[in-house]
């Protein structure tokens, strides 16, 4: 996976985050359609390498006759996938069904028509006869388009359209309507390396076993990969930061969101100071030298966030307004208390540090520890 930084200052890369966040909250809900419940064989997993485009990782595919190419944003809060964006889309082999589509993000938009064909994911993984989106106009995605990871039940589409998971599960390309994800952290001119597993996880990026918790019936976080969590600070001595309560997990928003009354909590226990120039919470070397670990507890697993997975990639700084020395926090506030339904959001630098597996027919997300938890690569 290369990772190209798109996103030029921090002012882009929040704004994404919280228009993302702003529209969270008015998703529709679409029926989720039934996938086929006949058993099938016995297939290998399948795998995806990722890149990067800094606000979120993309997934290469290949559709149409002639095949071309499209670099697609993964998006697990969508079940949708559409392309068209950047590079357009002619294909002899498609069928336009004319149908309108359009989906609102708020830090961007696309509307066209549904097409039908062939999408080619990687070896061994091509959805026959696939319903996309077709974008003729599109703003604000750094990308050709979307693809769509989300429970079909999510919102942002427009209208009801099966999974890339859900067609893979009813073709028999896969024996599970699981997709794992691995998300490696990003640094400054090296190649990073993220992978999509269709069918199943990959055992090989994480350790131990992947621990699964049922979808929280909280909403709005419910129609997303919602879960239910609680959060505290602390190794002997421990500070509760946020009660047990409903949130997501989100790879296409970037810092941790706690309600603010959590975030409150937080920033008074690390020191952290607002920094006007990106608005993230600022310590000083000798505040991150007795910083303690935050964790998630989140079922039967506590994930923890050691200090160094904390703090934003130094490496970084730059490209957020910063100072090269200086450290920031990667926890940010939303505009509401607990309480709303949706009282965090575990953005990429949470999956950097653990596996995730979201499985869509049995409706569970399940994280593992991977070889980044406990690095000290920031």
């Amino acid at each position: 996976m290369t990772r190209t930084l798109a996103f030029s200052n921090v002012t882009d890369l929040l704004r994404h985050d919280e228009a993302r966040l702003a529209a969270f909250g008015e998703y529709s809900t679409h029926g989720r359609r039934d996938a086929d419940s006949h058993p099938h064989p016995s297939v290998p997993l399948s795998h995806a390498n990722l890149g990067n485009t800094f606000s979120g990782y993309t997934v290469q595919v290949v559709i149409g006759d002639p095949r071309t190419t499209y670099h697609l944003i993964v998006d697990s809060a969508s079940a949708i996938t559409w392309i068209g964006a950047g590079t357009p889309y002619l294909s002899f082999s498609g069928e336009d069904t004319e149908e309108r589509v359009a989906v609102n993000y708020r830090y961007g938009s696309f509307e066209g028509t549904i097409s039908e064909d062939d999408i080619f994911i990687t070896e061994g993984v091509t959805v026959r006869g696939m319903r996309f989106g077709v974008a003729s106009t599109a703003r604000g995605i750094d990308a050709d388009g979307v693809f769509g990871i989300g429970p079909t039940s999510s919102g942002l589409e427009a209208q009801t359209m099966p999974s890339i998971i859900d067609r893979l599960f009813q073709q028999g390309t896969i024996r599970l309507s699981i997709i794992g994800v691995f998300f490696q952290p990003i640094t400054v001119n090296k190649v990073n390396h993220g992978e999509l597993t269709f069918g199943g996880t990959n055992p090989s990026l994480y350790y131990q076993k992947v621990e699964y918790n049922d979808i929280t019936t909280t909403p709005p976080s419910s129609l997303f990969w919602g879960i239910n969590q609680k959060i505290t600070y602390g190794t002997t001595k421990t500070i509760a930061i946020l009660d047990y309560t409903a949130g997501i997990v989100d790879c296409g928003t970037t810092f941790i969101y706690l309600a603010v009354d959590a975030y409150d909590r937080y920033r008074d226990v690390t020191g952290g100071v607002v920094n006007p120039a990106n608005g993230l919470l600022q310590i000083s070397p000798q505040q991150f030298n007795g910083l303690h670990d935050l964790k998630f507890h989140i079922g039967r697993m506590a994930c923890k966030l050691i200090p160094n997975a904390q703090i934003w990639p130094r490496s970084l700084n730059e490209r957020i307004g910063g100072g090269a020395d200086e450290i920031y926090l990667v926890v940010k506030a939303l505009e509401s208390l607990t309480g709303a339904g949706l009282d965090f959001i575990n953005g990429y630098v949470f999956l950097q540090r653990f596996y995730t597996a979201f499985d869509g027919d049995k409706r569970k997300v399940g994280f593992a520890r991977n070889m980044f938890t406990y690095s000290e690569y920031n």
